[in-house]
């Protein structure tokens, strides 16, 4: 029985002898590069990771070869590769320890059913009488007056309204048309809305830098993307050229949603304080 139990635990070959345990932490580290692929990828970020493992890979080759000079210059290199890490991909680590902060799995009651990753869920218990938001929102885009909303899900997002004029208004139509109204004082830059709030305007936001995004998308498209990049905010931009809706979520960017659209996204994420219906 022990024999049976060896084998299946250990293939011996002539060099290597590879353990059930190796296969699955080789599987996991894969797994671990592929995540922190995806989660670069369209970034200036992901060449430089890929630059990164690639001088990693190299130096273990080198090792391997018993390359002595080359190792010790390549070694000093991976010796500082902590910290480099750290200040090269501080965005990107922002990022995924907030995506970890956010899932349900570690502010809701503990189930064995939440480790699996389908199962996490942000708590969209959040009340916003997104009515005023949508009409606010029909009404810029036709007529084609530029906006910039954030709507602020576990975060307040209170080093970005820092940036901005505090207004603490309650959500309304009238108030963000006027806000946007493009001879206001404060139309340019964003408006973030807190708790059924409008926290403050004329914010100052992230650009985000994702090569990938169409050239004819602006600056505001690009704060918007670049907000939902680090934090869990949802990002409303409307194009003062066009009229076009853009949504913002998790890094992804929708380009000309519908109000429909619009409305059922916010019915996921929020819950309606309005009784609005369309």
């Amino acid at each position: 029985m022990s024999l049976i139990i060896h084998t299946i635990l250990a293939i011996h070959l002539d060099f290597l002898v590879i353990r059930l345990l190796d296969v699955v932490d080789i599987l996991l580290v894969a797994l671990l590069i592929y995540l922190l692929y995806k989660l670069l990828k369209g970034t200036i970020a992901a060449n430089i990771f890929i630059g990164l493992l690639s001088i990693y890979f190299f130096w273990l080759l080198v090792k391997m070869l018993n390359m002595k000079l080359l190792d010790a210059i390549l070694g000093q290199f991976i010796g500082v590769g902590v910290i480099l890490v750290l200040i090269v991909f501080q965005q990107e680590i922002r990022k995924f320890l907030l995506i970890i902060g956010q899932r349900s799995i570690f502010v809701s009651k503990f189930k064995l059913t939440n480790l699996l990753p389908w199962n996490w869920k942000i708590n969209p218990a959040i009340g916003l009488n997104y009515s005023e938001l949508i009409k606010a929102c029909s009404q810029l885009s036709k007529s084609k007056t530029g906006a910039l909303i954030i709507i602020s899900k576990s975060s307040e997002l209170k080093g970005f309204a820092s940036t901005g004029t505090i207004i603490d208004g309650e959500l309304s139509v009238k108030l963000l048309n006027s806000i946007f109204y493009k001879n206001s004082p404060l139309h340019d830059g964003a408006v973030i809305v807190v708790k059924n709030k409008i926290r403050a305007a004329s914010c100052i936001l992230p650009v985000s830098e994702n090569n990938t995004l169409p050239d004819h998308l602006g600056l505001r498209h690009r704060a918007a993307l670049g907000i939902s990049e680090q934090s869990d905010a949802i990002a409303i931009s409307i194009s003062e050229e066009t009229g076009k809706i853009a949504l913002a979520i998790d890094g992804h960017l929708e380009s000309d949603i519908s109000m429909k659209h619009l409305r059922e996204t916010l019915d996921k994420n929020f819950l309606n304080l309005s009784g609005y219906s369309q």
